[in-house]
């Protein structure tokens, strides 16, 4: 599959760029999708939830009434669930959502959610753009060349630009990520990718059927690899 290649102005040029059928032309698996979607979210789960079981409320130890004669249930604690402030039966404790997925089925799952965006033609690639200084109006001029105003955007960039990431993570709904941190869940809750020239390159070389055991990219959030590793 070829697509064309945009300038900034949103002007179609001569340049095409060819996307590999391993990637980009699959017969997409909606079950690998859900469940690639399914690990990422559960691994960024902070699971950190936790309520107070009887054992661990302050309350007084004192029996409350008589053991018997009071014509009701026998009652020993003002901690029982029964009672209001009392523990918590069975409550969430702090626990590890995450789980693993067999690597062929995560290469298989990103690879069905870009092709389910290439049959669609929610693909379009630009020129790869070099900015001198972060600026979010000179951006935002070109993003509404491309006519993608008021759609959900992924951009994938070829490898990490500073200045692109500063000028474009104060636009709605868009965000910004480099070829090799692509993942399932991004890709599917965009409603439009933009490729910049040399990114579709990188996806063809990391996630083409040749290379299908090679190492995935990281399911952290991509903003946060990012700025934790100052590649941005």
């Amino acid at each position: 599959m070829e697509l064309s290649v945009y300038n900034i102005e949103g002007q179609e040029t001569s340049k095409k760029v060819s996307l590999d059928d391993t990637v980009f032309g699959i017969e997409p698996n909606n079950h690998a999708i859900y469940l690639d979607v399914k690990q990422l979210q559960a691994n960024r789960r902070q699971g950190t939830h936790k309520s107070k079981q009887r054992g661990e409320v302050r309350y007084s130890t004192r029996k409350l009434k008589r053991q018997k004669g009071t014509g009701g249930a026998r009652a020993g604690s003002i901690k029982s669930p029964l009672f209001v402030g009392g523990g918590r039966v069975f409550g969430p404790v702090p626990r590890d959502y995450s789980h693993k997925l067999n690597k062929k089925q995560k290469s298989l799952a990103r690879r069905s959610a870009l092709s389910q965006k290439a049959l669609s033609n929610n693909i379009r690639v630009i020129e790869d753009l070099l900015l001198e200084a972060p600026k979010t109006k000179e951006f935002l001029k070109i993003w509404k060349n491309q006519q993608l105003n008021g759609k959900k955007l992924l951009i994938v960039l070829p490898e990490p630009n500073k200045n692109v990431y500063l000028s474009s993570r104060n636009l709605p709904n868009t965000k910004t990520i480099i070829a090799s941190d692509i993942n399932t869940y991004d890709v599917m809750n965009a409603n439009d990718l933009l490729f910049f020239e040399g990114a579709v390159d990188v996806v063809n070389r990391l996630f083409g059927e040749e290379n299908d055991m090679l190492l995935l990219p990281n399911d952290l959030p991509t903003n946060d690899i990012q700025e934790e590793n100052g590649a941005l």
